[in-house]
C-alpha cells in the first residue's frame, strides 16, 4: 500500500512489516508471549497498534500523537 501511494516507509517499518509477516506465515501469529495478545490473534496488542500507524501513513492520513490529558482553557481569574 506504501508503495503505491509512493509513500517512504522507515527501515524499521518495512523490517517490521517483513517480520511480522514471516513469523504469522510460519508460526500462526506474529508474538511468543501468549499474555501479550489475545488466544487466536495473529498480532499482539503493540504490533497492531503499530500496524494501524503503518497503514494510516501509508494512505496518507498519518495522525499525530498525543500523550496525555487534552488541553482546557484555564478558567478566568477572579483577581
Amino acid at each position: 500500500m506504501a508503495a503505491k501511494a509512493g509513500v517512504d516507509l522507515s527501515q524499521w517499518e518495512g523490517e517490521f512489516l517483513q517480520s511480522a509477516a514471516e513469523r504469522v506465515k510460519t508460526y500462526g501469529r506474529a508474538f511468543a508471549d501468549p499474555e501479550k495478545g489475545a488466544p487466536g490473534q495473529a498480532l499482539s496488542m503493540r504490533q497492531t497498534i503499530k500496524l494501524k500507524e503503518i497503514s494510516a501513513k501509508a494512505s496518507g492520513k498519518e495522525k499525530t500523537r498525543r500523550f496525555g490529558r487534552a488541553r482546557r482553557d484555564k478558567p478566568a481569574s477572579d483577581s
